[in-house]
């Protein structure tokens, strides 16, 4: 399971922007080519959150879909994998252009009132 590692750096970078202050929230974006799977990310956050200044936050996953441009007639067409057929011009070249991203979109910090 990769998302353990992935969810171990993903608290690990969080930790580090918020120098300190409790994490309230963490909004995550994740590409359904991604191979990443939100479930298990969702399993691992609690336990990797654990003694560290984001135990408690709550995490919200965004999922892109996948989408894919042909090299030959442009046509962009949704992917559910990470390869497929253009609609327009029978081609199976394609680049993806959406889907495969992880990315850290949000966190929310406690505020600190002095």
């Amino acid at each position: 399971m990769h998302e353990l590692g992935i969810t171990q750096n993903i608290v690990a970078i969080v930790s580090e922007q918020a120098k300190g202050v409790s994490v309230k929230r963490v909004t995550l974006e994740i590409g359904k080519l991604s191979a990443i799977m939100p479930d298990a990310i969702r399993f691992c956050f609690d336990i990797c959150c654990q003694d560290t200044i984001l135990e408690g936050a709550i995490l919200e996953i965004i999922e892109t879909e996948g989408r894919g441009k042909c090299r030959h007639c442009e046509q962009e067409i949704e992917l559910s994998q990470p390869f497929g057929q253009c609609d327009r011009c029978n081609s199976f070249d394609l680049d993806i252009i959406q889907g495969q991203e992880l990315q850290i979109k949000e966190m929310e910090v406690e505020e600190l009132c002095v």
